[in-house]
């Protein structure tokens, strides 16, 4: 028993070895990336949204919106109270929807953690979290106009970390803060790949998730991505190596959609901004969107 013990411990090491080497300097000079952005950026990047409110843009305000989402380096809970202030100065709803799609679905950070997946799945991402931030914006405007659709009473403006006067300082404790909030996952992540290369077989999964089963396969990792979604990147490992299992392009787009989408910790903070009827509203729309995309996806790819 020990032997066997033994064994598949040098096994699981060596896997997991593999994939850290593969994947530690994306998920390092990612977070380096994600500091200097939140230390030095993050202000600007908010007031850029913020000087929007009087330019007369109408629904084209959905482009630069979700453009300065997906460049906002803050989580949801982060992002939550800087809309409640850019709402209260009299933001638009739909680019507000946009803005707080697109940060939701990635980051500066997640997106040099996504360069591991290649440049082709790197690039999914990026439109799909542009796309589905635009989708979000338009459906507000069109289906909500001359309606409140967010309630954003009770958030307060977030209180920054980031005020050590000494610049070189701010950047290294934002930089230890974000290696302490995403290392547990991050090596979860490499360990749960590790168990995933030596104990499920790879035809099993591309049967499942292949393009070969292109339409289930979609909808099933839509649907996982709801539970297993934890942390960006933990799930990082896991897609490098269900893509090289088999998984189709289209079937890791809805994945990378709906899990932080629909992370378990946000949704909390989603229902009470949007109330039941919207919040419902929202996981439909996820849903549906990541399905018609990973479907274009298989399609095209």
């Amino acid at each position: 028993m020990l032997d066997v013990l033994r064994r598949e411990s040098v096994y699981i090491w060596y896997y997991f070895s593999i994939q850290l080497e593969q994947i530690f300097r994306y998920w390092i000079f990612g977070m380096v990336i994600g500091s200097v952005i939140s230390v030095f950026a993050k202000d600007k990047i908010h007031k850029l949204f913020d000087g929007m409110r009087d330019k007369k843009l109408g629904l084209f305000g959905i482009i630069p919106a979700c453009i300065l989402g997906i460049l906002s380096p803050l989580c949801m809970y982060g992002t939550i109270p800087i809309a409640a202030s850019f709402s209260e100065k009299g933001m638009r709803d739909d680019w507000l929807a946009a803005f707080m799609m697109a940060s939701v679905l990635l980051n500066p950070q997640l997106m040099i953690y996504s360069g591991a997946l290649g440049g082709t799945a790197l690039i999914i991402r990026l439109a799909s979290c542009f796309l589905c931030g635009a989708a979000a914006g338009l459906l507000v405007f069109f289906c909500f106009r001359g309606k409140q659709f967010f309630n954003f009473s009770g958030f307060a403006a977030p209180h920054s970390r980031d005020t050590d006067p000494n610049p070189a300082l701010r950047l290294l404790k934002n930089f230890g803060r974000n290696v302490r909030a995403t290392g547990p996952m991050f090596l979860l992540g490499v360990l749960l790949s590790a168990l995933f290369q030596r104990y499920v077989p790879a035809d099993t999964f591309a049967e499942f998730f292949g393009k070969n089963n292109e339409g289930f396969g979609v909808l099933m990792a839509a649907t996982v991505g709801v539970p297993l979604y934890a942390c960006g990147g933990g799930t990082i490992p896991l897609l490098l190596q269900w893509l090289s299992d088999g998984m189709s392009m289209g079937s890791a787009a809805a994945f990378m959609i709906t899990g932080p989408a629909t992370k378990i910790t946000n949704l909390g903070a989603v229902k009470i901004v949007l109330g039941m009827k919207h919040f419902i509203f929202y996981l439909s729309f996820v849903m549906f969107f990541s399905l018609l995309f990973g479907m274009l996806v298989n399609l095209v790819i």
